[in-house]
């Protein structure tokens, strides 16, 4: 026997095996029985590269055998289904994508077939966080997954990609794919949240929340600290948390539109980050633990009604910066900048990554994304003193002096 033969029996003997023990701890946390075990896997594995070796010199040996083994798998799952209280074909169908995984080491396909082995492995091992998370998943929620599909494949492919506006700066493509990007971040957390469940802790909230939204986020727990006037720190840490996180996400953004500036805005960000982390250690330290039982954000960010939202702000914001930018020149992209951080940094940082280096400088916009990202941590601050009071509100200028001055310290050193 050759040296590639041994080579490959043995990787499709331990293919079966690993995906045998992943099913054995199964039953046996679950106290089940069930028609194949550790090393019966193994056995269907090798099963199935000996049918493809035989093949070789025993014609339609590999479909029939390929037939005989779908038989007896459908037998065993027609005795459980009539003779057992259990339910499912997840066994059967694991036994059979198995089988495959022993022809495709036969064919040389090793690596793809370890890699889908330790997919089908980690699908079968999820199976209790899948349920969890179609346990929180609402029909509308689906509907929306639906609208996102369709968005991103349906919709985004059927548009121009090229500019229709007089300033040379709206592309319906860029622009869709800009609310795509958006949507899809802002689901994440959404989904994470309502899987998290009803109560979770403040800062888990936070990093989740700051996903969807920091504003809703800030707007949220001020409010619950207000109800309550007790576990200050928790409350200011979450909402903390939720802006940091906000720097990231838009240091994300701006590098899938421009990765050149994103690295020119890595610095500050990544500053501003880690001197807000520091504070929100301290924060988490020397509070207790709490739970929230409200969620920072209700609406689901896949609504049609939210990416048309978006769509018509990204139109807006685009057409703006042409317009004044004509006119004023930098100044006017500054304007734009601080009046969309007023409610948003998403739109203003996507479209300046957009536009850098082709109808602005580079420098304008990395200005324009920092001016975008202060105006709306001082709108954040306010919203907090308001709906928090003085002592919320004396914690967050804390963080908020430090991340920006960070940021700011930062971008100096840079200049």
């Amino acid at each position: 026997m050759s040296y590639d033969i041994s080579v490959k029996i043995g990787i499709a003997i331990v293919l079966g095996l690993l995906i045998g023990l992943q099913r054995e701890i199964y039953y046996r946390r679950n106290n089940r029985k069930e028609f194949a075990g550790t090393r019966t896997f193994a056995l269907i594995s090798l099963l199935g590269f000996l049918s493809a070796w035989l093949q070789q010199s025993i014609p339609h040996f590999l479909p029939v055998m390929l037939l005989v083994f779908g038989m007896v798998v459908v037998t065993a799952y027609v005795y459980k289904l009539f003779y057992s209280k259990a339910k499912g074909a997840t066994s059967e169908i694991a036994a059979l994508i198995t089988f495959v995984l022993g022809i495709m080491v036969y064919e040389g396909l090793q690596k793809y077939a370890v890699f889908l082995a330790v997919i089908l492995v980690m699908l079968l091992e999820f199976k209790s966080k899948l349920m969890l998370f179609e346990a929180h998943v609402a029909p509308e929620d689906s509907e929306a997954a639906v609208l996102f599909l369709a968005m991103t494949f349906v919709i985004l492919p059927l548009l121009p990609d090229k500019t229709i506006d007089p300033f040379g700066v709206f592309n319906p493509y860029q622009t869709w794919l800009m609310v795509v990007l958006v949507a899809g971040i802002s689901f994440v957390g959404y989904i994470a949240i309502k899987i998290l469940g009803t109560k979770r802790g403040v800062y888990l909230t936070g990093i989740f929340g700051g996903l969807v939204s920091s504003t809703a986020v800030s707007i949220t727990l001020s409010k619950l600290y207000a109800l309550r006037r007790n576990f200050l720190k928790n409350y200011a840490g979450g909402i903390a948390i939720a802006s940091t996180f906000m720097f990231l996400r838009v240091l994300f953004e701006a590098a899938v539109f421009n990765f050149a500036l994103a690295r020119e805005l890595a610095l500050p960000y990544l500053g501003a980050a880690g001197a807000g982390l520091l504070y929100i250690f301290y924060l988490y330290k020397t509070s207790a633990t709490h739970k929230v039982e409200e969620s920072s954000v209700r609406t689901n960010p896949l609504e049609l009604s939210e990416a048309l939202k978006l769509g018509l702000l990204f139109g807006l914001i685009l057409g703006s910066i042409g317009f004044f930018q004509e006119r004023y020149g930098n100044a006017g992209v500054y304007i734009v900048s601080a009046l969309s951080g007023l409610t948003d940094v998403d739109a203003i940082t996507l479209s300046l990554s957009k536009l850098a280096g082709t109808k602005i400088t580079t420098q304008a916009a990395i200005y324009g994304i920092i001016i975008a990202s202060a105006v709306n941590s001082l709108v954040k601050l306010g919203i907090v003193f308001v709906l928090g009071g003085r002592r919320l509100g004396f914690l967050l200028t804390i963080f908020y002096l430090v991340s920006l001055g960070a940021m700011g310290g930062l971008l100096f050193m840079e200049q």
